[in-house]
């Protein structure tokens, strides 16, 4: 049965759907970049309030900034931006459809009708889902990069621009001309103060076009920090097929796995759903749940997934059940990780590791490792590099950080170890695969990308071990490196 409003009644008895009359919806949020990850958040928590008589006047209108955007509007405008989600644990599964996004922007060249919607005063909050690679942050410094090519054509053409950050600036300055007043930007990407990043792009791009329009956002608009977690692979034929297999024909629908967390800074400058009534948790303390889970859960996924793509392990289940895989997850998260996190109420570091191994355990899960391996350049950089710097720092143990980067460094050769080959993986890939066929022969070479690792190849503590690392992966194999690491203190497999 084709999804849309008129097929919804009609929909086998167990799938959830929505109880509300979504003709009665109106606009609150645009939110720039609907994918998987969003339709299984944020949306979800939405349409949870909706369920409850709630938040009716908040609904979604989606949005993206690219021209590939316009395929995936294409597909939810054909069945009426409703989507289907489909709960995988490791012993059964559900479904429901949720309702919660109302309209998709059409994507245009210059993104002018995104910049009227967001203009609109019944948009009180923009939110945004483009991952972590796609904040014009230097990956050293942690500082906005004002010299990247799409920064300076937005500063340089502000009714034009090419980037979601500068459609916002240019919403933000008809928002202040016509006296409409500010509007929150809310980051839901997996970046340690999401908000403060998202804060200084829009500030700094809006200070290089008008200084006024920048004091203006900077002293109205509020961009609050936010944890966001939950597992949700990517849309193929197999997950089509499953939702056809519960009776649905859905052009894009979405599994994931049975968790989800949410944790929000409570700074909105005009208004919020109250998302806690749907399990969403409001806190002044999101940077420890933040640290925690970027620390652990996307370090984590580095940790495993190169080697595993290095190994042809398909999934992130595949690289668990490993046992080389798998136990160098359990050591490095609790010998090399679990020293630079705190507590949180709920949890400890050690519980949460206990956690993860059995989330990125599920065999349900069809989360590919070349999904998790993607952008790496952006993920060592934001997830992995500071732990090593903290090791560093305090003299703390970081052999097995050294060999995650050196696991890196030998699946950027582009061939995995069954002569298979890797195809490309990061916006940087013919970089990395250059530096890293140099490396081969010189590991240092990997290491002088300052762009990415600044000067830890002058820090020796760090360097000697990655360079041991890549020499004995390139002569005897990664299971080889894997066993001489678990070996020396005992690897339990997590």
């Amino acid at each position: 049965m084709k999804l849309s409003n008129a097929t919804l009644p009609d929909l086998p008895d167990d799938i959830l759907r929505p109880v509300y009359d979504r003709s009665t919806l109106t606009p609150g949020i645009v939110h720039i970049g609907v994918g998987n990850f969003h339709r299984a958040h944020q949306a979800w928590y939405l349409h949870r309030l909706m369920q409850q008589g709630a938040a009716l006047d908040w609904a979604i209108v989606g949005a993206g900034v690219r021209p590939y955007d316009e395929a995936m509007r294409l597909r939810l405008a054909g069945q009426d931006y409703l989507t289907t989600l489909i709960e995988l644990s490791p012993s059964s599964q559900s479904a429901e459809v949720v309702g919660a996004m109302i309209d998709y922007v059409p994507i245009k060249e210059g993104n002018g009708p995104l910049i009227a919607r967001m203009a609109q005063p019944d948009i009180r909050i923009v939110a945004l889902t483009v991952t972590e690679g796609g904040y014009f942050i230097d990956p050293v410094s942690k500082a906005f990069d004002a010299t990247h090519a799409d920064i300076l054509h937005d500063a340089q053409n502000p009714d034009n621009p090419r980037t979601a950050f500068g459609a916002m600036v240019a919403a933000l300055r008809l928002r202040r001309d016509a006296g409409t007043g500010p509007f929150t930007a809310q980051s839901c990407d997996n970046l340690q103060g999401n908000g403060d990043i998202l804060r200084q792009i829009i500030v700094g791009l809006a200070r290089m076009q008008d200084p006024e329009l920048a004091g203006w956002i900077n002293g109205n608009c509020s961009f609050p920090n936010s944890m966001v977690d939950s597992i949700v692979p990517a849309t193929g034929p197999a997950q089509i097929a499953q939702a056809r297999a519960l009776g649905i024909e859905d052009a894009a629908p979405v599994c994931h796995e049975n968790f989800r967390q949410w944790v929000i800074e409570d700074d909105f400058c005009a208004g919020r759903p109250d998302w806690d009534q749907a399990g969403a948790t409001f806190s002044n303390n999101v940077h420890a749940y933040e640290t925690m889970k970027i620390r652990i859960l996307n370090a984590g996924h580095q940790v495993i997934a190169n080697a595993g793509e290095i190994l042809s392990l398909a999934t992130i289940s595949d690289c668990m059940a490993d046992p080389g895989v798998g136990g160098l997850f359990r050591k490095v998260a609790l010998r090399e990780i679990v020293p630079h996190v705190s507590p949180v109420p709920e949890i400890t570091p050690v519980a949460y590791v206990d956690l993860i191994a059995a989330r990125f355990s599920n065999p349900k899960i069809e989360d590919t490792t070349r999904r998790v391996a993607f952008d790496g350049s952006s993920r060592h950089s934001g997830f992995v590099l500071p732990l090593v710097r903290r090791a560093l720092a305090g003299g703390l143990p970081l052999d097995g950080l050294a060999l995650v980067e050196a696991c890196w460094a030998r699946m950027c050769e582009g061939t995995r170890e069954d002569g298979s080959v890797i195809e490309p993986n990061d916006p940087m890939w013919d970089k990395l695969t250059e530096t890293a066929k140099a490396a081969r022969d010189r590991p240092a070479a990997w290491l002088e990308m300052t762009g990415i690792y600044g000067d830890l190849a002058g820090q020796e503590a760090f360097s000697t071990r990655f360079e041991h690392w890549l020499r004995l992966i390139w002569q005897q194999g990664v299971r080889s490196a894997l066993k001489e690491y678990c070996t020396a203190d005992g690897c339990k497999r997590g």
